[in-house]
């Protein structure tokens, strides 16, 4: 099968075609200036050099040579053979607050761009799993389903921001049960004796949690679906600054007294969630390992596989335009404007009765 991957790039003709048009009457246009200002005779002599055929040419050759240009840019493709591939891991939703508490620097740059740094090269370190997002604080919202899309995760991930969910707290509750439901309407089904692995992971700083959170975590675990967390912050804490819409401080979050909030990591809870949730539990730190352990605990877990895709190996053919154009781009150099015969001065007075 014969296809082109990017003809897109094919606007490049269009727009040298409007070029060449513009080229043209701007050619007609002096021309015809000429006229207005000298005589036909003056005229002649102006141009006695210029061999307009020529110009013709070169712009033939000129526009031809983009054309091939832009056959090669837009990659032609011959079809060669199919191939199946089926990939195998487990199911992980990355469950991320996004609340206001997460946007303290006492981790640089903050709790939350640390977590979408460290989660992004989580990704990273293990490809052919299928991962959704859940972004939560005091609701949850779901960014991604589950996909092995692994450069769409990671552009959902680095779009995390508090504006995300309007109502604050961290409702880890919200974000486990959220991600059961999202388990069972988009996860593979366990069938003829698969045992489909799921993973919850919470990246949070456990600030402000709510009631239910274990009781969400044990409900998980009864489904067979296993809670591991990260903890961002330290225990010193951090406050919250306020940025204006270029990202200028303008001052720190305060409470309803007018004094500046001071939000903790809650370490000790976030250890308990993944204790019950039979998973392992890591306070982020900068150059720590904590992101490679993860991957280490995920290496054990029993493969399920997920549906295949026919894949189609095509061979680049654009060598073959790109040498066309090159060759025509050549033959534009050596023609030239002028003729090829110089025709002799005649003198400034000329009888032009004859």
């Amino acid at each position: 099968m014969f296809r082109f991957e990017s003809p897109s790039a094919f606007y490049l003709v269009a727009v040298a075609l409007v070029f060449y048009i513009i080229a043209f009457a701007m050619h007609k246009s002096t021309h015809a200036k000429l006229k207005k200002v000298f005589n036909a005779v003056m005229v002649s002599q102006i141009l006695a050099t210029f061999d307009y055929r020529k110009r013709k040419w070169k712009w033939f050759l000129q526009f031809t040579a983009l054309v091939f240009m832009a056959i090669a840019l837009a990659r032609p493709q011959l079809g060669q053979n199919q191939a199946v591939v089926r990939s195998e891991g487990f199911e992980i939703i990355l469950a991320v607050d996004v609340s206001e508490s997460m946007m303290a620097e006492d981790l640089r740059p903050s709790r939350l761009d640390q977590a979408k740094l460290e989660l992004s090269k989580l990704v990273d370190l293990m490809p052919g799993n299928k991962v959704g997002i859940i972004a939560f604080a005091g609701s949850s919202v779901l960014m991604s389903p589950l996909t092995n899309d692994m450069g769409a995760i990671k552009m959902y991930l680095d779009s995390l921001t508090p504006s995300l969910i309007s109502n604050q707290g961290t409702n880890i509750e919200s974000a486990i049960r959220h991600s059961m439901d999202v388990f069972e309407r988009g996860g593979i089904t366990a069938n003829q004796g698969t045992k489909v692995t799921r993973v919850i992971l919470v990246a949070s700083d456990g600030e402000d949690h709510e009631e239910g959170a274990l009781k969400a975590v044990e409900d998980a675990v009864q489904k067979n679906i296993r809670v591991f967390s990260i903890a961002y912050g330290t225990e010193k804490g951090g406050t919250i600054p306020k940025r204006d819409n270029f990202g200028y401080l303008k001052g720190y979050k305060t409470d309803r007294q007018g004094q500046t909030i001071l939000t903790q990591v809650k370490g000790d809870f976030l250890k308990q969630v993944a204790q019950k949730g039979k998973g392992s539990f890591y306070f982020s730190v900068f150059g720590g390992n904590h992101i490679q352990s993860l991957v280490n605990d995920f290496r054990d877990f029993e493969k399920s596989q997920f549906e295949s895709m026919v894949l189609t190996d095509y061979e680049e053919r654009f060598q073959i335009f790109l040498i066309i154009a090159f060759i025509f781009g050549l033959l534009e150099l050596i023609v030239g404007e002028r003729k090829n015969t110089t025709p002799k001065w005649k003198g400034r007075y000329v009888d032009t009765s004859k």
